[in-house]
């Protein structure tokens, strides 16, 4: 929703300044990303399109940005925003105001619930929003043959999207053992997108078999977690996308290689942020500050969050402060505090009356919880093996440790060992499909008692809960389907804090203050079970992730991912 598209004649008038601009921004000074200058310049701007820069401009209406700084609108390039945990539209009314002009989201999340009909929601509410949202279509419904989603796309389910005006590629291609093997599958939709746009997915991937998967055409790639991996994928000619999410945070790994030399094939992206980061730290503006302060040349950062990111992904129309660009842009205080104080959206200013314009659509993907209830001696875990795999977390990542602890049964049961922090965790599945279930255990929680649940359950979205307690981990788990899903914290068989998230089981339908004050209630009565983990919600649904390495567990059971095979 920007301004609207002016005729070719009144840029060219505008521009020249024979008449007055639309819109004219004076007094400030453009961050010029080519030269690395601060100019003070009136910035002119005729309907959704900058015209005129470095002069002097009158302009119908003007805006003083006198003592402020002038740079061009931040990409997002790789986010699902069903893990801000609300709807797209709160999304842009929660990010907007930060600076980020555009996001490239992957509506994979709703996808693997309710399949096209998400696809389809995402792409109504992307031409609704202030943000400029573009779609990529979902690669890997589901991520692999070791999980139970709610749908299933195949090739011939996307390819009719593929001309929609706000796609803009093939998203993150997860399965990569399936890109190597050559699956029928994978190869169908990489057949389809040959020439086009296909972001990359493919955590610890190096040498011939790295060759092999950017071979397929696939162009970028957002889960290297250190620099010696990023600088391998970037020598082979993928753009890769620096992450800071709620979970995975790279920035710091790869900040050796934030410098002007690297910074025309990096980007910045979220993946995975809720509102509780969002609003104690911030977005790709709190990125753009931290990779400041630890020593970052600001020109490079600045390229990477704008213009680096519309070069990978092909919008030319964008990332500059410059005439014929998109008018994104963000009035900040300084290159290195970030601060926005104005925000221009396609020559919009970003304000409640702008965001009270937008027409917003209905939601989708309701009563989308369907498990059957669970009872404690469900949680039961058997086998005659002492010997037993644990999931080791590693605390702000989603890579995961293969542990091996020796666990022995007692009455046929395999229990819970606090003092080892060895809890039980399991994933129920709740589209309806099968009525799957299996447990596990996992270390690095640092639970003492109850449980946590969650039907954020990355991909598939299953239930996933974890527990000392079976009697509680019962009821978290029967909760969520009376919530239409969400998060829920339980102790000693009462409910101690939850937020329903009823749009497929994924998004809250309430404003994003709402939701990020029942984040801080969440997070307070997880740590009150002894659970030490900073982001202990998002951290849960990465352990269903069986791309992720090394171990991971989905209602099938425990996978191990090297061998990309469930454990018998």
């Amino acid at each position: 929703m920007t301004a609207a598209k002016a005729a070719l004649a009144d840029r060219i008038d505008q521009g020249r300044g024979v008449v007055p601009a639309d819109l004219v921004l004076k007094g400030g000074r453009v961050f010029d990303l080519i030269t690395g200058d601060l100019v003070e310049t009136d910035v002119a701007i005729c309907g959704d399109t900058i015209v005129g820069v470095f002069g002097s401009y009158r302009g119908r209406r003007e805006v003083d940005v006198a003592g402020r700084i002038l740079v061009p609108g931040f990409i997002d390039t790789h986010l699902h925003i069903e893990s801000s945990l609300v709807t797209p539209f709160e999304f842009d009314r929660c990010v907007l105001p930060r600076g980020v002009t555009t996001a490239i989201c992957d509506p994979h999340e709703i996808a693997n619930v309710c399949g096209l009909e998400g696809i389809g929601y995402f792409l109504e509410a992307s031409g609704r929003t202030l943000m400029d949202i573009r779609v990529q279509l979902s690669s890997c419904v589901p991520s692999t043959h070791m999980e139970t989603a709610g749908a299933r796309l195949e090739a011939a389910d996307l390819v009719p999207l593929m001309e929609h005006p706000r796609v803009i590629g093939l998203a993150e291609f997860m399965n990569f053992p399936g890109v190597l093997h050559r699956d029928a599958g994978c190869m169908a939709k990489l057949e389809a997108w040959q020439g086009r746009h296909i972001d990359g997915h493919a955590p610890l991937l190096r040498g011939n078999d790295l060759n092999g998967y950017i071979a397929a055409g696939i162009r970028t790639e957002h889960e290297a977690t250190t620099a010696a991996e990023a600088l391998e994928k970037l020598r082979k000619g993928m753009r890769v996308l620096i992450r800071e999410g709620s979970v995975s945070k790279d920035l710091l790994a790869l900040a050796p290689l934030l410098t002007e030399r690297f910074a025309p094939y990096l980007c910045f992206c979220t993946d995975d942020r809720n509102p509780l980061d969002i609003g104690e730290h911030g977005h790709l503006d709190h990125m753009i500050r931290v990779a400041i302060a630890g020593g970052a040349p600001p020109l490079a950062v600045y390229r990477v969050a704008s213009l680096s990111a519309a070069e990978a992904f092909g919008l030319k129309d964008r990332g500059l402060i410059a005439p014929g660009k998109r008018a994104d842009i963000v009035v900040i205080d300084s290159l290195e505090g970030c601060h926005a104080s104005a925000v221009f959206a396609g020559g919009v200013e970003v304000n409640a009356a702008a965001f009270a314009r937008r027409e917003v659509i209905a939601p989708v993907a309701r009563h989308s919880v369907k498990a059957s209830r669970v009872e404690p001696h469900h949680f039961r875990c058997g086998g005659n093996r002492v010997e037993t795999p644990v999931i080791g977390i590693l605390p702000g990542k989603i890579i995961t440790e293969h542990l091996t602890y020796d666990i022995a049964p007692e009455d046929g049961d395999k229990r819970p060992d606090l003092p080892r922090d060895l809890v039980r965790i399991a994933v129920i599945e709740r589209h309806g499909k099968n009525g799957n279930r299996a447990t596990g255990f996992v270390k690095g929680f640092g639970l003492k008692r109850g449980a946590i649940a969650s039907t954020v359950c990355h991909d598939h979205h299953n239930i996933a809960v974890v527990g000392a307690d079976y009697g509680d981990m019962a009821l978290a788990a029967n909760r969520l389907t009376e919530i239409e899903g969400g998060f829920v914290v339980v102790e000693g068989g009462r409910v101690l804090a939850e937020l329903a998230l009823p749009v497929a089981g994924l998004m809250s339908l309430l404003p994003f203050e709402e939701v990020r004050q029942a984040l801080v209630a969440l997070r307070a009565a997880a740590a009150s079970l002894g659970v030490v983990l900073e982001e202990p919600f998002l951290q849960l649904a990465f352990l269903a992730l069986p791309v992720i390495p090394h171990l991971k567990i989905t209602d099938y059971g425990m996978v191990d991912v090297d061998r990309f095979e469930v454990i018998p």
